[in-house]
């Protein structure tokens, strides 16, 4: 009686491993941007409670010392008024260098609440 054998190969398993590594370092990449997003946004929604623009610039700025923040500052916002509540609207890129020419181009925009 024979019997076939089941599993990966060597060759096969060296193929899985290049490919969970390289998209380990691209998630390791990519996880600090996605952590200060989520700073900027709470940092965009603090801020919306000034009631001037110079005011709301002023309160992202010390938000964003806070927070070590870099992408942007409280003069790469956007504000306005939607009725009696005030808006604050950002958007920003962030490049990643894969390897040789290749980046990875990453767009980020929000609002406050």
């Amino acid at each position: 009686m024979k019997h076939q054998e089941r599993g990966i190969s060597g060759i096969g398993f060296l193929f899985v491993a290049v490919i969970l590594a390289g998209a380990g370092v691209l998630v390791a990449q990519v996880l600090p941007t996605l952590i200060e997003f989520q700073a900027i946004t709470k940092a965009a929604n603090k801020a919306a409670e000034g009631g001037t623009v110079i005011e709301v610039r002023s309160i992202f700025d010390k938000a964003a010392s806070i927070d070590d923040i870099k992408s942007i500052s409280g003069k790469d916002l956007t504000v306005s008024k939607q009725g009696s509540k005030t808006v604050v609207a950002f958007a920003y890129t962030r490049e990643i260098h894969m390897a040789g020419p290749a980046y990875l181009l990453l767009k980020y925009d929000g609002q406050s609440k």
